[in-house]
């Protein structure tokens, strides 16, 4: 009898372990449902917030050449990446170089020349080259001493001026008068591009050598002889991060950006060339 009654308390204890199974699984299955709805609702502010753009604000050195153009730039870079501020310093490729070996806080660099940027290769990432130029001869408006091409320039009655030979467009003006084995006696050697330019717009220099995109700026104040394809030269110019950018993703998007369809028609409708 009294195994009887153990045999059936026993059976009993089974029937109701089993059915227990079931609601403890339907529990556990309402509390993970519980857990990953909670989960999402906690996730989808933090994945809004991530999409957001982070504010950036870039310093970018770049040549004295650029000057018009990249302000042009900056503002449609702005307009599409809200919360990012670029600025700008211009000056000779050969003086931001300096600035940079001497630690000056920037984020990019663009120069005129390769060789300025092959230099900087312990202070730079890796460079693209995003435009190029060419050269031509500025005049006083109207051309009065009636320039024609390079050979002019020898003229020692001409006051000619040219960038300083370190400055890239002072290198390539001496490139391509050597080719031609012309010999021109400047008046100054000016420290940028620019500064060629303002001499002879202000009537200090009858004649200079600047990129076409610079002379084109000035148009209505000077007048272009231009340089025939084959004795002139080809300013290529290359843009790079510097490695102590405190903004490195945000200044290699821009970067990134000035070799998109975008920025190279600015850069195009400038005058500068497809690189």
């Amino acid at each position: 009898m009294a195994l009887s009654t153990k045999r059936r308390r026993a059976a009993a204890a089974v029937v109701s372990a089993a059915l227990l199974i079931p609601l403890a699984a339907a529990c556990s299955s309402s509390s993970s449902s519980g857990k990953d709805s909670g989960s999402d609702k906690t996730a989808s502010p933090s994945g809004s917030s991530g999409s957001a753009p982070k504010a950036a604000q870039l310093t970018v050195l770049a040549a004295s050449s650029l000057t018009d153009v990249f302000k042009a730039a900056g503002a449609a870079y702005e307009k599409g990446h809200p919360g990012t501020h670029v600025k700008f310093s211009f000056a000779g490729s050969q003086e931001l170089a300096a600035q940079v070996k001497q630690g000056a806080p920037a984020d990019a660099l663009v120069t005129a020349d390769t060789k300025t940027m092959d230099g900087l290769k312990a202070d730079v990432n890796d460079s693209s080259i995003i435009a190029k130029n060419r050269l031509v001869i500025a005049t006083g408006k109207g051309n009065p001493k009636k320039v024609e091409g390079l050979k002019n320039l020898s003229d020692t009655n001409l006051k000619v001026v040219l960038a300083a030979p370190e400055v890239p467009v002072g290198r390539y003006s001496k490139q391509v008068l050597d080719a031609q084995k012309i010999t021109v006696k400047p008046v100054s050697q000016e420290p940028n591009v620019r500064a060629v330019l303002s001499k002879v717009e202000l009537g200090e220099a009858d004649a200079g050598i600047v990129y076409k995109t610079d002379a084109a700026s000035a148009k209505g104040k000077v007048d272009t002889v231009d340089i025939p394809d084959a004795q002139n030269a080809v300013a290529k110019y290359p843009a790079a991060t510097l490695k102590t950018s405190k903004n490195a993703d945000a200044a290699a998007a821009f970067v990134k950006w000035l070799s998109t369809p975008e920025a190279q028609k600015i850069l195009q409708d400038a005058g500068f060339q497809q690189p």
